[in-house]
């Protein structure tokens, strides 16, 4: 079973940084995708980016540029995914979640909604204050 364990939120000053991680383990394919999600209160879970088993990203469109994800999606077991964020301002308020899937996705932004992943962390808790 993969699990997925995020890290690196916390209360941060508007243009500030940070740099979430997501601790992943159990793939049994060869290849997979992930990708980074979040959710404010009262919104719909959002796709921020994500990375294709090619290792390519995709980013949401109206969050590119302030967002950076890095990570390896093929050919290990564990991985870790990251998602430098920069410039936090306080719409960046939300949970962020990583997310997985398992077997070759080609990435593009119909890879940005949450239907297409089945595994899912637990979130981590990014707050920016002005």
């Amino acid at each position: 079973e993969v699990q997925l364990v995020e890290s690196g939120g916390g209360l941060v000053q508007a243009g500030g940084s940070l740099r979430l991680s997501c601790g992943a383990s159990g793939f049994t394919f060869t290849y997979y995708c992930m990708a980074w999600f979040r959710q404010a209160p009262g919104k719909d879970r959002e796709g921020v980016a994500m990375i294709a088993s090619d290792g390519s990203p995709t980013y949401a469109e109206s969050l590119k540029g302030r967002f950076n994800i890095s990570g390896m999606t093929q050919q290990r077991t564990e991985t870790d995914l990251h998602l430098q964020i920069d410039n936090l301002q306080p719409d960046d308020t939300a949970v962020y979640y990583c997310a997985a899937n398992q077997g070759y996705c080609s990435g593009g932004s119909l890879w940005l909604a949450a239907r297409r992943y089945k595994y899912w962390g637990q979130g981590t808790q990014v707050t920016v204050s002005s």
